[in-house]
């Protein structure tokens, strides 16, 4: 397979594919132990624990990709450019949704680095990875450790995707802790209430 070129472009470097690999579980491991070993255990705060994870794995590839690759003037300011606009941001976007937004703007800047110094095998496996963790975080693991309550909820012009925050902020304050998430399970019009599932800090 290490034969098979395409577009001028390995599909796949066994020796950087393997040392890919060993550098990220050797990554893996030490967040691990970071994260459950030392911090949860003590804080039991399971709000930024996702994020903690999908950081550390996001910019453990975007580094390994780009170390083996030499970055052109333009690409740089480029790429510098485009983590410049998560600061100048126009709204305030919940913490969950600028993850997923960092995540989109990682994957794409991963998968344009295909060049005849990295196999389409890398780019393929990090993408995976990234995809995978997301998802066990997100759907699998968290889910089953956030302390959660139901209540009903009387201002339904805040349920909006696009007042989310607004929608955070009045449910902190009405019960007087910290709000991670908050999902919509239904809608009632008529009485003009909704009940909603929060995940709480």
């Amino acid at each position: 397979m290490e034969n098979i070129i395409i577009f001028g472009i390995h599909l796949i470097n066994m020796a950087s594919f393997q040392m890919l690999v060993i550098k990220f579980l050797i990554n893996l491991t030490g967040i691990s132990i970071l994260i459950f070993g030392i911090y949860y255990p003590v804080n039991k705060n399971t709000g930024y624990l996702f994020n903690f994870f999908i950081f550390n794995i996001l910019i453990f590839f975007v580094s390994s990709m780009l170390s083996n690759i030499q970055l052109e003037t333009g690409f740089a300011f480029g790429l510098f450019a485009i983590f410049s606009i998560l600061r100048y941001r126009t709204e305030a976007i919940p913490i969950k949704e600028m993850t997923f937004m960092f995540i989109s703007i990682i994957m794409a800047t991963i998968n344009s680095t295909v060049t005849i110094d990295l196999s389409y095998f890398e780019i393929i496996f990090a993408d995976i990875v990234i995809i995978l963790i997301t998802f066990i975080m997100e759907r699998l693991w968290l889910r089953n450790f956030k302390p959660n309550k139901k209540i009903k909820f009387e201002m339904i012009e805040l349920i909006h995707h696009d007042r989310k925050a607004e929608l955070i902020k009045e449910l902190e304050k009405r019960l007087g802790q910290e709000v991670n998430d908050v999902e919509i399970e239904s809608v009632d019009f008529l009485r003009d209430t909704a009940v909603l599932k929060v995940y709480m800090g």
